[in-house]
């Protein structure tokens, strides 16, 4: 059985509910997870112990927090006031787990029919070109080059895709498609202020997968990353970032043999969205 789930971030507890809730077994079971692995909760590092122990029947995302991970182990981004990632920095192993991470996770994958993206994809984008430029990036977190692409990762800009963009903008682009995007306007372009939910787009601006001209429009398409947008449950679009890190549940959901069955806990976090 395959089961997508939603943002972690460091709640290794509600995880574990998780999976005994869902009778999860790595003989027989896969779970894919949709980025954000770590940070914010408590428990970051067991989260990739749990992930680690379960070898090929585990998969992952690497999102926004999972990124800014690497980059403050890079040296080239400080810690946030809310992180909780001390654990995992001090590790003596911590490069080993933090090239595991990278090595094993994807930007964009293809599972049992369905695109999963962390938090978005550009309207022009096809499934794909949306896999083909998560490799790009990829390659890049996976070789010689990450310490200066991570440096150089940060920033809104630029605000549009144009497939003639080379180098360190365009990577940027890819990343924050694929890790940031909550609403974008009819071209494409993001906009990174709002984190409300889908009815409080900014003017202008529409969620990413309610483009009506959208390329992967009809392709099922699941993402977490939007905690106020809530569990979105709908034939080809799975939204599945519940909040678990601030007092909401941990979502899964199993998609393979044609079935849909959505499994949720509630988590014991209570923080404040930030």
């Amino acid at each position: 059985m395959h089961y997508f789930v939603g943002d972690l971030q460091g709640c290794c507890d509600a995880f574990e509910q998780l999976l005994a809730r869902l009778d999860f077994s790595p003989s027989r079971d896969h779970v894919h997870v949709l980025g954000d692995l770590v940070n914010r909760g408590p428990s970051s590092m067991q989260v990739l112990q749990k992930l680690q122990s379960f070898g090929a029947s585990a998969t992952w995302l690497l999102g926004n927090h999972d990124l800014s991970l690497l980059a403050v182990a890079a040296g080239v981004r400080k810690p946030g006031r809310k992180d909780t990632l001390n654990i995992i920095l001090n590790h003596p192993q911590r490069e080993a787990w933090l090239d595991w991470l990278v090595q094993r996770g994807r930007l964009a994958d293809w599972a049992q029919g369905w695109l999963t993206v962390h938090a978005g994809v550009n309207p022009s984008w096809t499934t794909d070109d949306t896999l083909s430029l998560a490799g790009e990036v990829e390659a890049v977190l996976r070789g010689p080059g990450r310490p200066d692409f991570l440096a150089q990762m940060f920033g809104n800009e630029p605000a549009l895709w144009n497939p003639g963009l080379t180098g360190v903008p365009r990577w940027r682009f890819i990343v924050n498609t694929l890790t940031r995007m909550r609403f974008c306007d009819a071209d494409g372009r993001m906009e990174f202020d709002t984190k409300e939910g889908a009815d409080q787009a900014p003017e202008g601006y529409k969620p990413w997968f309610e483009h009506a001209h959208r390329a992967t429009s009809g392709q099922p398409i699941a993402f977490g990353h939007w905690s106020t947008l809530g569990l979105m449950n709908r034939p080809d679009l799975l939204a599945l970032d519940t909040g678990c890190v601030w007092g909401g549940q941990l979502t899964a959901v199993r998609v393979d043999g044609g079935r849909r069955e959505v499994t949720q806990v509630q988590c014991a976090q209570e923080q404040a969205p930030g």
